[in-house]
């Protein structure tokens, strides 16, 4: 992952409901939200939830697709991976053994 790419994602989770919808839209998996579900979820109008989906769409964390009517989207885990890979990679000198805190699938 390019340096650029992670100012990116990291600067589209630094905000509040930015970050709230991504952390939702991660507990949901890659079946991902219908955006009116994430929007009442997070107590956000739709309208201002669509602003900050563009942006976490933008940097690449998040997927969207049309279900109907609806727009469902979901995290791009691979993305978000790689990001969490990077952020990482060199945790206690390499030995990412020693980074137990970690939580599991971060490693």
């Amino acid at each position: 992952m390019e340096i650029k790419d992670v100012i990116s994602g990291l600067s589209a989770l630094a905000q509040e409901h930015r970050l709230a919808a991504f952390r939702v839209l991660v507990q949901e998996g890659p079946e991902g939200l219908p955006a009116g579900m994430l929007a009442e979820r997070l107590g956000v109008a739709p309208a201002t939830l669509s602003f900050h989906l563009s942006q976490l769409s933008h940097a690449g964390l998040i997927l969207s697709r049309r279900q109907g009517r609806s727009i469902i989207y979901s995290v791009d885990v691979d993305r978000f991976q790689a990001l969490l890979g990077f952020l990482t990679e060199n945790c206690c000198q390499g030995q990412r053994e020693m980074c137990s805190t970690l939580p599991p699938g971060c490693s």
